[in-house]
C-alpha cells in the first residue's frame, strides 16, 4: 500500500523514512568513489602506461561524450524494466559489479601490453567501464520520485550527499596527497592498486546499503500515475527535452558548473596550485579537512534553508555567494604571496584564503548537491504537463547533455597545459613556479568556475520550478492519481437490494 502522508498544509505526499534517503543516497557515493579513483587516470596513462598528454586529455575527452550517449539508451530501458527485483536495484548492482571489474583491468594490464595495443586496450576498457557507470548513476537521478515527493523531504537526499561527498573527497585526498604519494614515492602503479582497492570494496558497500534504502519504494505504486510503464521511443527524447524548460534550464546552468568543477578538481590543477603556486602538495589534503566543518555547516544550513524556501531560491542564492568568494580569491592571489600560507606559521594571508576559500567551496558544493532533487522536481513537471512518469528518459537527457558539455574539462585542461610547454608530460609538484604556469594555475582554480557559476545565475532567471509552483504541481499529481484509482473501482451488478463493490 502506497504510504501517502498529509503534511501541515493539508497537501498529500508520499514520504520514506529519513535513514532510507539517507542509505540511498550512499548510491551516489559508490560511484563518486570510482570518479574520484580515475580523477588520476590521466598520471597512470602518461606517466604508467606510457601515452602522451594531449591523446590521454583527447581520449578522456570523447570516452565522457561516450558516457553522454549511453545515458539516453539506458534511460530507456530503465522506464521499460519490470521485474520481481524491483525496477532499480537490479540494475545498480549490475553497474557496481562491471565498475569494480573493469577498474581492476584497466589499472592492471593496459601497461603490460605492447605499446601498439595499449590505447586501443585503453579505449575499449574505459567504454564498458563507462556503461557500469552509466548504469548506477542513472538509477541515482531516477529513483529520486518514487524515494519521496514531499517539497519538505526531497531536499534531504541532498543534505546526505553533500556530506558523504565531503567525507568522500576530502578524505581521499588526504589519503593520497599525505599517505599515497609519499608512501609510494609518486603516482606509481603500487598507489593505483592500493587506491583502487579502497574503490572497489567502498563501492561494494555502499551499493548494498542504497539497495536496502531503496527496496521499500522500487515498486509499481511509485512510479507517477500510471500502474504499467508508460509507452516511449527513442525518437520521443527531443520532444521531452524541447517541452520542457525548467529541464533545459537546470541543464544549462548544472551542466555549465559541472564542467568548472571537473576542471578545477583535475589532478594536475591541484598539483599546480597546491604543489607549485603554494609549493607544499600534502597541504591540499589538510586544508581539505580544514574546511570540511565549513563546508558542511554552509550545506546544511542552505539546505535546510531551501526546505522553506524552495530548492530554486536557496541554489541561486547560493551560487552568489560561491561566485563572489572565487572573485575575491582571483584578486586575493594576484596581489598576496601564495607561498605565505601555511598551517605551521598562520598568518593574514592564510586566514584570509582559508576564510574565503571556505565559503566558495562550501556554496559551491551546496549548490552542486541541489542538482539531483532538482531533476526529481523536472520529472514531476513533465507529469504535471503531460501526465507521463518517464524519470528514465528526463534523468539521462539532462546526464547526456551535462555529460557532453563537462566531457570538454579534460581537453580544456590538457590544451592549455599544452599552450604552456606541458605536451608530454603533466605538471609535477617539484617544478618550479613560472608566470604562464601562475596565469594558467589561476584561470583553472577560479576563472572558470566564476564563469560557470554566472551562466548558472541567468539560467534560473528562466527557470520557473519555484516553491508555489511545486506546490502546485504536487497537488494536482495527488489529485490524478486519487481519481485515477476511483476509476479503476468495479462494481459488480446489483443482485436485489444488494449492491457488493469491490476495489480491485
Amino acid at each position: 500500500m502506497s504510504t501517502v502522508n498529509a503534511t501541515m498544509d493539508g497537501k498529500r505526499y508520499h514520504s520514506s523514512k529519513v535513514w532510507k534517503i539517507g542509505l540511498f543516497a550512499l548510491n551516489n557515493t559508490a560511484t563518486n568513489f570510482y570518479l574520484f579513483v580515475l580523477g588520476f587516470v590521466a598520471y597512470y596513462a602518461t606517466g604508467i602506461a606510457g601515452l602522451t598528454v594531449v591523446v590521454v586529455s583527447t581520449v578522456l575527452t570523447a570516452m565522457r561524450f561516450f558516457d553522454g550517449i549511453t545515458d539516453p539508451i539506458i534511460g530507456y530501458f530503465i522506464d521499460k524494466t519490470e521485474s520481481k527485483f524491483g525496477k532499480y536495484r537490479p540494475l545498480m548492482i549490475v553497474g557496481n559489479v562491471i565498475l569494480a571489474v573493469t577498474i581492476l583491468i584497466m589499472y592492471n594490464v593496459t601497461h603490460l601490453l605492447p605499446e601498439s595495443l595499449q590505447l586501443i586496450f585503453f579505449i575499449m576498457i574505459y567504454s564498458i567501464h563507462i556503461i557500469g557507470y552509466t548504469f548506477q548513476t542513472a538509477c541515482t537521478k531516477a529513483a529520486q520520485t518514487v524515494l519521496t515527493n514531499d517539497p519538505k523531504q526531497r531536499p534531504l537526499f541532498s543534505v546526505f550527499d553533500a556530506s558523504y561527498n565531503i567525507a568522500l573527497f576530502t578524505g581521499m585526498q588526504i589519503v593520497v596527497a599525505s599517505y599515497l604519494v609519499p608512501k609510494y614515492g609518486g603516482f606509481t602503479i603500487e598507489l593505483f592498486t592500493e587506491l583502487n582497492i579502497y574503490g572497489i570494496i567502498a563501492g561494494a558497500i555502499f551499493t548494498l546499503l542504497a539497495v536496502a534504502g531503496i527496496w521499500e519504494k522500487d515498486r509499481k505504486e511509485f512510479f507517477g500515475l500510471a500502474e504499467k510503464n508508460v509507452e516511449t521511443k527513442f525518437r520521443d527524447y527531443w520532444p521531452i527535452l524541447k517541452g520542457n524548460r525548467p529541464l533545459q534550464m537546470l541543464v544549462i546552468a548544472a551542466s555549465t558548473d559541472k564542467l568548472a568543477s571537473s576542471v578545477v578538481r583535475h589532478a594536475a590543477v591541484g598539483v599546480m596550485f597546491f604543489g607549485i603556486l603554494i609549493g607544499d602538495y600534502a597541504l591540499s589534503g589538510t586544508i581539505s579537512l580544514i574546511t570540511i566543518i565549513p563546508t558542511l555547516l554552509i550545506s546544511y544550513v542552505g539546505l535546510g534553508y531551501a526546505r522553506k524556501i524552495g530548492l530554486k531560491r536557496a541554489f541561486v542564492s547560493g551560487t552568489w555567494f560561491a561566485m563572489i568568494s572565487f572573485v575575491l580569491l582571483l584578486i586575493f592571489f594576484f596581489i598576496a604571496d601564495a607561498t605565505k600560507i601555511s598551517l605551521t606559521n598562520i598568518g593574514l594571508t592564510t586566514i584570509v584564503f582559508l576564510v574565503l576559500y571556505s565559503i566558495g567551496l562550501g556554496f559551491g558544493s551546496l549548490t552542486g548537491n541541489m542538482v539531483i532533487p532538482m531533476i526529481a522536481d523536472c520529472s514531476d513537471y513533465e507529469t504535471y504537463k503531460t501526465g507521463r512518469y518517464i524519470l528514465g528518459m528526463l534523468g539521462t537527457i539532462f546526464s547526456f547533455v551535462d555529460k557532453v558539455i563537462s566531457s570538454l574539462a579534460t581537453t580544456i585542461v590538457g590544451l592549455l597545459l599544452a599552450l604552456i610547454g606541458f605536451k608530454d608530460a603533466l605538471p609535477q609538484v617539484d617544478d618550479t613556479l613560472t608566470t604562464s604556469i601562475l596565469v594558467m594555475t589561476l584561470i583553472l582554480k577560479f576563472v572558470v568556475p566564476i564563469l560557470g557559476w554566472l551562466a548558472s545565475i541567468i539560467a534560473m532567471k528562466f527557470y520557473v520550478l519555484d516553491d508555489a509552483k511545486m506546490v502546485e504541481i504536487q497537488e494536482f499529481i495527488a489529485q490524478a492519481k486519487e481519481n485515477s484509482q476511483i476509476k479503476n473501482v468495479q462494481t459488480p451488478p446489483v443482485i436485489g437490494d444488494l449492491n457488493i463493490s469491490k476495489e480491485m
